[in-house]
């Protein structure tokens, strides 16, 4: 990856090298002391070979689809919606941050379609999503 390739590029690539599997290319866009960071489950993944293994073991069965990527200096923030066969459908708003063409940083928040139950007191202020975009 050429070290002036603007972070949005960055992070499109990043999304289609894990769709096609292409784990080295996955690995050439990680800085050395990345850190990226999955808060709905409380885990660190520390150094680029832990978040490609970690993403690599990943049972099969799923799809990434890009649904935005917007950037804003070395800050790039990403939504993808991953159906996984027989599990769901999962979304990820990710927060990236990419110095010199890597990435050196990341926060995810995943979660699955429809998992949190709406609460019934706030039925009077809010209607059911029946497709999400």
């Amino acid at each position: 990856m050429p070290r002036e390739a603007d972070p949005a590029t960055v992070i499109e690539l990043l999304w289609a090298r894990m769709q096609a599997r292409d784990w080295p290319g996955v690995r050439a866009l990680l800085a050395d002391e990345l850190v990226v960071d999955w808060y709905a489950s409380l885990e660190r993944i520390v150094g680029p070979e832990n978040f490609v293994a970690v993403n690599a073991e990943y049972p099969e069965g799923w799809s990434i689809h890009v649904l935005s990527i917007v950037a804003e200096g070395d800050r790039v923030v990403s939504e993808v919606e991953v159906p996984h066969e027989g599990v769901g459908v999962f979304r990820a708003a990710s927060f990236w941050t990419v110095h010199d063409g890597l990435v050196v940083e990341g926060r995810e928040y995943w979660t699955t379609r429809g998992g949190d139950p709406a609460p019934e007191w706030r039925r009077p202020w809010v209607e059911a999503i029946a497709d999400a975009r």
